[in-house]
């Protein structure tokens, strides 16, 4: 290259800079984010209009039309995958582990749900004929079950009930990202810290130092995807360092966020 080459080239001005995205920070703050959204709340009774509107509270409260509660004792399943989709579930009490099993009978938990929230909604979605993962009763459960059927007319035929259900799916979607969000950019301590803070509640009005429902930390490990042994290497790191109180059951406190804010 001559040197007019040369000194044409150096002549180029620079380039612009693209700046740079902190994706692991990105991480860190929705998963604080979400740590502090709602938990879904039925609405309290409100005055009828006398259009004929339901009231989602006594909806959710009681057995009718398309609808029946099933009380499930502690490791009764409430629905199987496979199993034809063709209800939803609303939780009254109690909690329930979500889990999938691969081909080769891998076992996997996605979530555990709890009181106030509903179960088993994809069954709204036709493409989903037969549900795709199994719900387990983790202690004893009182469930609404209601049709398919059941439900789409509630949801045509009063906005309020349309509301709470809309409030659940985006809580719930909002969730599903940051889960997403923390396996990419966490380590296996963050996500177990997450876990535990979600599962108390951090955010919502309680107590500063939450009993954690029990769960064993076998679920744990399967729900931040790692082993058993290191589950319990950071739960015993977590109390050493005053985190959280674990004897039988597990007490967090809020400081136990100081290992999401720290870099």
């Amino acid at each position: 290259m001559n040197s007019r080459g040369i000194q044409a080239r150096s002549q180029d001005p620079p380039a612009k800079r693209v700046p740079s995205v902190n994706l692991v920070r990105s991480a860190k703050l929705a998963t604080h984010e979400i740590a502090q959204l709602p938990r879904l709340q039925t609405p309290k009774p409100q005055p009828t209009n006398g259009d004929g509107g339901i009231n989602p509270e006594a909806f959710l409260a009681r057995a009718g039309l398309g609808k029946k509660i099933v009380n499930l004792k502690k490791d009764e399943v409430a629905y199987a995958q496979g199993d034809p989709a063709d209800t939803i579930f609303y939780v009254q009490k109690g909690r329930l582990r979500v889990t999938v099993t691969s081909a080769a009978g891998k076992e996997a938990t996605i979530t555990l749900v709890g009181a106030g929230e509903f179960l088993g909604e994809n069954c709204m979605v036709s493409v989903h004929p037969v549900r795709l993962a199994t719900a387990t009763a983790m202690a004893e459960c009182s469930l609404l079950r209601i049709s398919k059927t059941e439900m789409v007319r509630a949801l045509h035929q009063d906005p309020a009930f349309s509301n709470v259900f809309v409030s659940f799916l985006l809580t719930r979607n909002a969730r599903i990202q940051a889960d997403l969000v923390d396996q990419l950019f966490n380590s296996s301590e963050k996500r177990l810290a997450r876990i535990l803070l979600l599962l108390a509640q951090f955010g919502k009005e309680s107590k500063p130092e939450t009993v954690v429902p029990k769960v064993s930390q076998e679920v744990l490990a399967e729900m931040i995807g790692t082993t058993r042994s290191r589950v319990s290497f950071f739960m015993n790191r977590f109390r050493k360092l005053g985190f959280i109180e674990y004897n039988g059951e597990i007490r967090v406190h809020n400081s136990l966020l100081n290992i999401f804010l720290q870099e």
